[in-house]
């Protein structure tokens, strides 16, 4: 079914591919498995324990696939589970294994974007009560660096993944969390889509947010912080089937993941449902 030695990328749902379609655009010559934990999504709601349990569970199952190396393309399993995977399963379960999330890579690539250190993150739940953002842009950056606020989005994922991306409902909840943001900080010039589901919204988004901020989406960033990663480590690039390969997981069924995830990559695929 799948070559070994694929990258593994994994996300609560749908989301994450618009992460794998931009590593894709970067690195194509590289074999992927993408799986999508359809069935319990979605993980921004649920606690750090569950998230951190449903996490680990892919990671393992991705591991058993051959992956060398698993990329977090979802920031609620970044913020939630990935430290704790690094840090205490990795060294006694898979120690010449990489697990990477998606923070971190945005986060550094902050500086580059914003102008007078004035930053918004709309991301979920579970990501904005997590402090992700806001802790690993001090440890990087400092305490007085930038100034960041955040607002949460529940009902943007739910909008996404039931196609009613130009639905009234959308409309109302894109105004509704902007307005919010900038009310919060009127100076804010840059705004992180702390999700990766939110690039659909792009279009909606972009009517409501001013003018001058600039939208930073997460998936090229994530993209050329992998080439980096593999540039930076030969050992892990060679460990790395190139057949081009691509295939698709989940734990739903496959028909209604086909379907929406045809939208997120901009062409048919095929994916094959598993248990986790």
């Amino acid at each position: 079914m799948t070559n070994r030695n694929s990258i593994g990328v994994f996300d609560s749902g749908y989301g994450g591919l618009t992460i794998l379609k931009e590593i894709v655009r970067v690195l194509p010559e590289y074999d992927y498995i993408y799986l999508g934990d359809n069935a319990r999504t979605p993980y921004g709601t649920r606690s750090f324990e569950v998230v951190y349990r449903y996490t680990l569970e892919a990671v393992r199952k991705l591991f058993g696939m051959g992956c060398p190396l698993v990329i977090l393309a979802c920031n609620t399993a970044s913020a939630k589970a990935l430290r704790t995977i690094q840090q205490v399963d990795l060294p006694r379960m898979e120690a010449t294994r990489r697990v990477l999330g998606v923070i971190r890579p945005s986060v550094e690539a902050l500086a580059s974007f914003t102008r007078n250190g004035h930053v918004g993150i709309l991301a979920t739940k579970g990501t904005v009560a997590s402090e992700s953002y806001p802790l690993e842009i001090e440890k990087l950056y400092g305490k007085e660096a930038f100034r960041i606020t955040q607002v949460a989005c529940p009902m943007w994922v739910p909008l996404v993944e039931n196609n009613e991306l130009a639905d009234e409902g959308a409309v109302y909840f894109v105004r509704k969390y902007i307005a919010e943001l900038m009310t919060a900080d009127p100076q804010i010039d840059t705004v992180i889509l702390g999700c990766t589901h939110y690039p659909l919204l792009r279009s909606l988004i972009l009517r409501y947010l001013p003018a001058h901020v600039k939208l930073v989406e997460q998936g090229h960033i994530v993209a050329d912080s992998l080439k980096d990663y593999l540039l930076r480590h030969p050992e892990m690039k060679e460990r790395l089937s190139t057949e081009g390969n691509r295939h698709y997981l989940t734990t739903e069924k496959t028909e209604l993941f086909e379907r929406m995830a045809g939208l997120f990559m901009g062409e048919e695929l095929r994916a094959e449902q598993i248990e986790i």
